[in-house]
């Protein structure tokens, strides 16, 4: 090609990338990153005012607590920081093996292994746990991390109905398969509606199909902390794989998987996020292992956050929004159109609260996604409550 031919080749493709953005903030779909100047918490910092937060993942508030920072420090001073090799060179330290045997003691199985992230583990573990004789049954709303394993792997996949048990069973029953393997979130990250796993293990346990969980939400927050299983009470099973998130509830980063010790080392052998990655630094690890420590010694935060929910979602069922099935801390707002969702989000934020819009694609119909932690006092509470009623009021 010759260089004027290559150079309006590549402004060519430049203008593709403006065109689309265009088009993004002609429907209101453009995204923008906003950066906090203060810790995570339920207060938070913008260019140098006060915002009361809902948005946070931090369900207990643990990503500043004191005891856990303190630990944090401790373990620079004993492992420096950056980990400079993946785990199956020398980017692990002891504190690795420790926090994965902790996490296998508090799931209940034998074993845990620890990713970076959720989305690296589900990526990294569903190409690897199917193959090209496995049907793979996935509820249509689960995480963008599952839909994109599921992608990745070999397998066929199936999409069912949310939470549709019925059309479940009938599609693993019809189908023929070597391997079924069920997928799902426990807590739904942007309904907050919990899967109904009394029903899907039942399911799972007649058809001989394999369940996988995303506990992302769930853990630390469900089951007194333990997640979805205890929660139901379903015991771990060697056919149940539990993945789960360190960067929620335990306030710090990174992900974990739980299952049968074959299970485990077919995924540390296999999976290529894992394999693949430099380890998460020892700091890190250390945080994660002095969260699961609070949260098994103290039951108080949990039943806070719990507290905090029942306030809010009266608050806001009287004013009569529609929270669409929410059962958890994450409290989604009907609100109809983009537009609105824009309008209303901003409201909140002029009036010092922080709800950002969600929007297509992340959902098909758009709201304002509320959290509520077991850091908000009953006076952030009650201001929420009460900047809602005003807007609703004013319209």
């Amino acid at each position: 090609m010759a260089g004027g031919d290559e150079c309006s080749f590549l402004w060519y493709n430049t203008l593709v990338f403006s065109e689309k953005l265009k088009i993004l903030k002609e429907n209101r779909l453009f995204r923008e990153i906003k950066d906090r100047e203060s810790p995570q918490g339920p207060r938070i910092k913008f260019a140098g005012k006060e915002y009361l937060n809902f948005s946070s993942n931090d369900y207990l508030g643990l990503a500043t607590h004191p005891s856990i920072i303190d630990k944090v420090k401790r373990s620079l001073d004993d492992y420096g920081y950056g980990s400079a090799a993946s785990r199956l060179l020398s980017g692990g330290s002891i504190l690795h093996k420790e926090l994965e045997d902790k996490i296998a003691k508090f799931k209940d199985t034998d074993a845990a292994l620890i990713f970076n992230s959720g989305y690296a583990a589900n990526t990294g573990i569903i190409p690897i746990i199917t193959d090209e004789q496995t049907a793979l049954f996935s509820d249509e709303l689960n995480h963008a991390s599952i839909i994109d394993g599921c992608r990745m792997s070999k397998a066929e996949v199936l999409i069912y109905r949310h939470k549709d048990l019925s059309y479940l069973e009938e599609l693993i029953r019809k189908k023929i398969a070597k391997r079924k393997v069920v997928i799902t979130d426990t807590i739904f990250s942007m309904n907050g509606d919990i899967s109904p796993l009394n029903d899907i293990y039942g399911i799972c346990k007649k058809n001989n199909a394999l369940l996988y969980l995303d506990d992302a939400h769930g853990t630390g927050v469900l089951g007194n902390g333990k997640g979805a299983l205890s929660h139901f009470n379903i015991h771990p099973e060697p056919w149940i794989i539990q993945m789960g998130t360190l960067s929620k509830a335990i306030g710090s980063v990174g992900a974990f998987v739980a299952g049968s010790s074959d299970v485990i080392e077919w995924i540390l052998n296999n999976a290529r996020s894992f394999v693949f990655s430099t380890a998460l630094p020892s700091c890190v690890i250390a945080a994660s292992t002095a969260a699961l420590e609070i949260i098994e010694k103290d039951s108080d935060l949990i039943k806070k956050l719990w507290e905090n929910r029942k306030k809010i979602v009266q608050g806001i069922k009287d004013i009569g929004y529609d929270i669409m099935g929410s059962e958890s801390p994450i409290i989604p707002i009907r609100t109809g159109t983009v537009e609105n969702t824009l309008r209303i989000s901003q409201y909140l934020y002029d009036k010092r609260i922080y709800a950002p819009a969600i929007r297509p694609p992340t959902v098909k119909e758009p709201r304002i996604r509320i959290t509520v932690t077991a850091s908000h006092t009953n006076e952030d509470i009650e201001r929420l409550i009460n900047v809602l009623k005003d807007m609703r009021a004013s319209k």
